[in-house]
C-alpha cells in the first residue's frame, strides 16, 4: 500500500515548499484538487522541485475540459516530471458542470467519460508513434493534427488515467479503461468491498483485464481531535445530501436520513445537518483515533482493500509532521511485515 498526500494551496508560490516536504517526509504521492484553484497548476512547480514523489491531480473536472486539451497537459506534466504524473479525473455533480462551468451535462455520464479516456489516448499515441490522428465517437471527433501542433514522441507516454466515482457505473468503466480509480471520501469499508471492489472488477473482466491492473485509491476521513470530528460530521452531513450519492447511505439503512439531509440543503439549513449524523454514521464513515491509534486503524480497515491510501487532511508542512511521520513509518512496518 502506497501512502499519499493531498495539498490545499492558498497560493500557488507554496507549491515548491510543500512538495519539497512531502518527497522529504517520504509520501509516495503528492495531490492537489480542483476546489478553489486550477489543480494541473502546481504540476510543474512540483516536477522541478522533487526527484521522486508522484504527484496527480484528484482530481482535475474532466467535463469542463476538451480531451484534447487534457491530453496536451498531461503530456507536458509526465515529460516535466519523467514519467511521475499522474492523471486523475472525475465528472462532477450535474448542476456544478451546467451551472459553474456553463456546460451541458451528457445523456451518458459514464460513456462521456469512457470516450475522453479514449480520445486523449488516441492524441498520446499519434504524438508517440505519428499516426494519424483519427478519432470518431458519440461525443467528439478528432482527426486533424498537423505537425505545428504535434509535440512529438516522449520517454514516458504511458501516462496512468485515474478516474474518480461514487457509485458502480464509474467503478465499472474505471475497471475496463482505467488505471486507477480514486474511491471518493464518502465511502466505507462495507461500501468498497460490496459495491465498488465488485464492480470495478466486473468492468475489468469484460475488458480482459485483472483487479490488480486497476489501484484502487481510498482517502478517508479521520478525527484525532474534537474539533476535527465536528468537521468531519459535517462534510459527512454534506456528502449524504448529495442524491446522486444516496446509494452509500442506502446500503446502511439510512436512506431516509439522506433525503431529509437532502431537504435541508435544498432549504440552506446547513447548520441542522450534523445534528443527523449520530456516532455510528461517523464512525462507519470515518477512523475516529488518537494520533498514536490512527496508524493502526487506518491500515487495519483498508489492508486488501486499497492500494493507495490518504487521509482527507490536507499536508501543511510544519503541522502535524509528528502524525505524518508515523503513519509513514507504520504504513511502512506493516509493508515490511
Amino acid at each position: 500500500m502506497k501512502f499519499d498526500a493531498s495539498i490545499s494551496l492558498t497560493s500557488i508560490l507554496e507549491t515548491p515548499s510543500v512538495a519539497r516536504a512531502a518527497e522529504a517526509m517520504g509520501f509516495d504521492g503528492l495531490w492537489t484538487s480542483e476546489t478553489s484553484h486550477d489543480p494541473f497548476l502546481p504540476g510543474p512547480l512540483i516536477a522541478e522541485h522533487t526527484r521522486k514523489i508522484e504527484f496527480g491531480t484528484a482530481i482535475a473536472v474532466s467535463f469542463a475540459r476538451s480531451p484534447a486539451t487534457l491530453a496536451y497537459t498531461a503530456w507536458d506534466l509526465a515529460r516535466a516530471s519523467a514519467g511521475r504524473f499522474i492523471l486523475g479525473l472525475g465528472t462532477q455533480v450535474k448542476a456544478h458542470i451546467e451551472r459553474r462551468f456553463g456546460l451541458p451535462w451528457p445523456e451518458s455520464p459514464v460513456n462521456k467519460l469512457r470516450e475522453q479516456i479514449q480520445a486523449l489516448r488516441a492524441f498520446w499515441h499519434t504524438w508517440q508513434t505519428g499516426e494519424p490522428l483519427n478519432f470518431r465517437g458519440e461525443y467528439y471527433k478528432f482527426t486533424l493534427m498537423t505537425p505545428f501542433f504535434n509535440p512529438g514522441p516522449i520517454q514516458y507516454p504511458d501516462i496512468p488515467v485515474y478516474i474518480a466515482g461514487v457509485n458502480r457505473g464509474l467503478a465499472h468503466l474505471a475497471g475496463q479503461v482505467a488505471d486507477g480509480f480514486h474511491v471518493h471520501p464518502f465511502h466505507t469499508p462495507r461500501y468498497l468491498t460490496e459495491v465498488l471492489v465488485p464492480a470495478l472488477e466486473s468492468g475489468a473482466i469484460s475488458a480482459g483485464r485483472l483487479r490488480k491492473d486497476i489501484a484502487v485509491n481510498a482517502t478517508a476521513f479521520v478525527a484525532t481531535s474534537e474539533q476535527e470530528v465536528n468537521l468531519i460530521r459535517s462534510q459527512i452531513a454534506f456528502y449524504a445530501s448529495t442524491p446522486s450519492y444516496r446509494p452509500v447511505m442506502a446500503l446502511h439503512g439510512w436512506e431516509e436520513h439522506a433525503e431529509h439531509l437532502s431537504r435541508l440543503a435544498a432549504r440552506g439549513r446547513w447548520g441542522e445537518m450534523s445534528a443527523l449524523i449520530d456516532d455510528g454514521m461517523l464512525e462507519t464513515f470515518a477512523v475516529i483515533a488518537t494520533d498514536a491509534e490512527l496508524p493502526d486503524a487506518l491500515f487495519n480497515r483498508y489492508s486488501g482493500l486499497a492500494d493507495r491510501l490518504s487521509v482527507y487532511l490536507p499536508f501543511t508542512p510544519g503541522e502535524r509532521d509528528g502524525l505524518w511521520s508515523g503513519l509513514i513509518a507504520a504504513i511502512r512496518q506493516h509493508q515490511a511485515g
